[in-house]
């Protein structure tokens, strides 16, 4: 249904659509999964009040998963997919290959990267280098494949790229950014902004499509996270705000300048909403993981996790782990369950993952041997880890 294809080793669809000499532009589709690139692409597939009913062509629209999204957006990625399927639209999902480590065990998604190299997304440093890694360069590597921008670059033009910037306030500052932006290989065009489209009517057209209106697409320790989205259970499930707190704690002999994933604490005089700079604080003062848990985290899971590292290190490069297994023992552990490193974690994950085995004393075991036991994470079409599972 369809392609799926990791930045570093793609190879795009080869599609003859203009003959030896181009005679337009190809046109790509930079998807989001959320409200403004969605209510774009659906108005200028079906037609409506801006865009005559095909008039306007898209070639091949292109969404990025970090690996690190809201359960929420893997699901209506596989909803949307179906939709631009049924429409004859091709879709391919494209991933960050990484070629190099500075630590191990190897990673591939942004949370794991974090937690691999004991940091958070750039973001949460003001920098934007998360997006323009995990985002912007593996549709950029992926289109170098494709076929016809191949002949349109020979043939000394552009891919027509299209961006979901609308003209809400929101989008005003990231517009501003771009406006003016020349590249030698791609013209950009933002469809919304020729309509004069704001956020209300973008959901809007997504309704009369039949559709529902897209959850907020961001990874889940995303800087840009407000307080009160951390209570919606669908896109921040216990799982993922375990995942926080451990990423807060395996950062935190590192962080100078910063708190946490909100950066600085917010008093909230001056309009905003008052948080703290750390997601952790947040979480336990609204009472979202039990404090214990918290606790238990933060003291056994970063020394938990760079006893694993460091066995790793030692492993022939060759028959290394990668970093999803780890979390995946993370994911179905409670605290006091991983600092114990108990039977009690085997007879949990045996009923987890429906299977008999005998039971194992791993109080001795080195971190390699209880991490062994773990079946390996698989990614399915989309991606998803366990922690994406709702």
């Amino acid at each position: 249904m369809t392609n799926v294809a990791d930045a570093g080793a793609v190879r795009a669809p080869q599609l003859d659509m203009f003959g030896a000499i181009p005679n337009r532009s190809p046109v790509l589709a930079a998807w989001g999964c959320g409200v403004d690139s969605t209510s774009f692409l659906i108005e200028m597939i079906e037609g409506g009040r801006h865009v005559e009913k095909g008039s306007e062509i898209i070639d091949h629209v292109l969404f990025a998963d970090t690996g690190a999204e809201k359960p929420t957006t893997y699901i209506y990625l596989e909803l949307f997919a179906r939709w631009l399927e049924d429409r004859g639209i091709p879709l391919s999902v494209v991933r960050y290959q990484p070629q190099r480590y500075k630590n191990w065990p190897a990673y591939h998604s942004l949370d794991a990267n974090c937690f691999t190299n004991g940091t958070l997304p750039s973001i949460a440093f003001g920098f934007s280098s998360c997006s323009q890694k995990w985002k912007i360069a593996p549709q950029n590597k992926w289109t170098e494949n494709w076929q016809p921008a191949i002949d349109i670059w020979n043939a000394g033009g552009k891919v027509t790229k299209l961006i979901g910037y609308d003209c809400s306030p929101a989008d005003l500052k990231r517009y501003a950014e771009r406006e003016g932006y020349t590249d030698d290989r791609y013209h950009y065009r933002y469809p919304l902004r020729e309509w004069g489209w704001k956020r209300p009517d973008c959901e809007e057209r997504i309704r009369q499509a039949g559709l529902p209106v897209p959850p907020k697409s961001a990874c889940y320790m995303c800087t840009a996270t407000k307080p009160h989205e951390l209570h919606n259970t669908d896109d921040f499930p216990p799982s993922l705000l375990r995942r926080i707190v451990l990423m807060e704690a395996r950062a935190a002999p590192r962080l100078r300048n910063v708190e946490g994933l909100w950066r600085k604490a917010v008093k909230g005089t001056h309009g905003g909403t008052p948080k703290p700079g750390s997601m952790t604080e947040y979480i336990r003062d609204q009472k979202l993981l039990p404090a214990g848990e918290i606790e238990h985290i933060i003291e056994a899971a970063p020394a938990a996790l760079m006893a694993w590292q460091d066995w790793a290190a030692g492993v022939p490069l060759e028959q290394r782990s990668d970093m999803k297994e780890w979390l995946a023992f993370f994911d179905l552990t409670s605290g006091d369950q991983l600092e114990a490193a108990g039977r009690r974690f085997y007879q949990d994950l045996d009923l987890a993952l429906g299977r008999q085995v005998d039971r194992i004393d791993v109080a001795d075991m080195s971190p390699g041997e209880q991490f062994s036991l773990i079946p390996a994470a698989q990614d399915d079409e989309f991606g998803q880890g366990p922690c994406h599972a709702l």
